[in-house]
């Protein structure tokens, strides 16, 4: 089994009600997301295109995350941001984050977990599958998931 690993950064703003303190607030971060892929070699000699992985994952976070505000979608701030026509994707309602209620920065991980793995689905890379994704919100901050 071998394993690459595609790297992107993001510039987003969330906020954590339900965690109390300053997270409240609303406020920005650079993302780093770093998503490791583990297949077989395939007869090229390798687990699957990086350039293929890369555009598909990068475009999705670039729509959906980048220069934009992850909330919950139960959070007071939904109505006023929609409405000033803020770029917005609302965990536990937008796509795919069911089950994840808040961009706690676990959740984000997980969120793009479950991008990455459908992206490759959307490849036809049926010889790869998601094995990690590590996220950090700050340089000292990150969560990873491990599927």
């Amino acid at each position: 089994m071998t394993s690459i690993t595609v790297r992107h950064n993001f510039e987003t703003a969330h906020r954590l009600p339900l965690v109390g303190g300053k997270c409240v607030n609303l406020h920005g971060h650079s993302w780093w997301a770093d998503v490791t892929v583990a297949g077989e070699l395939d007869e090229r000699g390798i687990v699957l295109d990086f350039g293929a992985l890369k555009a598909e994952l990068r475009a999705w976070i670039d729509e959906r995350l980048d220069h934009g505000a992850m909330l919950g979608r139960a959070d007071s701030l939904v109505p006023a941001l929609l409405e000033e026509g803020v770029k917005l994707f609302r965990f536990g309602l937008d796509e795919p984050s069911a089950g994840l209620e808040w961009p706690t920065v676990e959740n984000v991980a997980e969120l793009l977990a479950r991008v990455a793995q459908a992206c490759l689905a959307g490849l036809g890379a049926t010889g790869a599958a998601v094995a990690r994704v590590r996220v950090s919100e700050t340089h000292v901050n990150a969560a990873e998931v491990v599927w």
